[in-house]
């Protein structure tokens, strides 16, 4: 077991999954879904198409195509209404459903984006404790070999996650 963070692009991980904080459409978006998709090809919007969207909360998993990752899973984080409207609870099931996937495919390696920390206005340090306690707890639960790695865009987001992990 091992939690792992890094700065850098999420496309170009050598690991088993990379989660795509997706849209609920699944066919593609900006930020890190738009590079994911991008990187991915065509092939992975056409598989998307078959999927029937995703909601809120959720995952859902595809080969990563022209990824150098093996899968993508996909998963919806909340948008941030001022943390009256069960946010947290759905940030944290996008934790935990992806995680849940990775180990019904038997998946040795995921890589994590900061759900909802872009354009849907999570605030960052809340988002990052419920990533980081909700992947470490899931763990310790399931007594899971899975190696985990948070992928930071930048220093400040990465400045958060080391912060998060030295407690």
């Amino acid at each position: 077991m091992a939690i792992r963070i890094i700065q850098g692009d999420i496309t170009q991980l050598d690991v088993d999954a990379i989660v795509n904080a997706a849209n609920s459409s699944l066919l593609g978006g900006g930020g890190v879904d738009g590079a994911i998709h991008r990187a991915a090809g065509p092939e992975l919007v056409a598989k998307c198409r078959l999927l029937g969207g995703c909601s809120t909360g959720e995952a859902k998993i595809t080969k990563g195509y022209r990824l150098i990752a093996r899968h993508v899973i996909h998963t919806v984080g909340p948008v941030w209404r001022g943390g009256v409207n069960n946010e947290a609870q759905l940030l944290k099931s996008c934790y935990l459903n992806s995680l849940q996937l990775a180990r019904e495919h038997e998946l040795e390696s995921i890589a994590f984006p900061a759900i909802s920390c872009g354009i849907y206005g999570f605030p960052i340090r809340q988002a990052v404790e419920i990533a980081y306690t909700t992947a470490s707890d899931w763990l310790d639960l399931n007594h899971s070999a899975i190696d985990i790695c948070f992928v930071c865009f930048g220093e400040d987001m990465e400045k958060e996650y080391l912060r998060f992990s030295e407690r």
